[in-house]
């Protein structure tokens, strides 16, 4: 379970790294937000997925204590 968690906290970093860093219509097209033609970055949708990643590591550290 520590693993797993781990994992999809590392994977959802990256995700947020991905939505601050390249605009929406250069997203892939399976990311929720990939619109063609706009040239902002999805901020929110990076933020939401750095929280979810930071929340998920943190429960593998948690879990790995026990």
């Amino acid at each position: 379970m520590k693993l797993i968690l781990n994992l999809l906290g590392v994977v959802l970093l990256i995700v947020a790294a991905v939505y601050f860093l390249i605009p929406a219509d250069q997203l892939p097209a399976f990311f929720p937000g990939h619109e063609a033609g706009v040239t902002h970055v999805h901020t929110k949708h990076g933020i939401v997925a750095g929280v979810a990643g930071l929340v998920l590591l943190g429960a593998g550290m948690w879990m790995g204590r026990r």
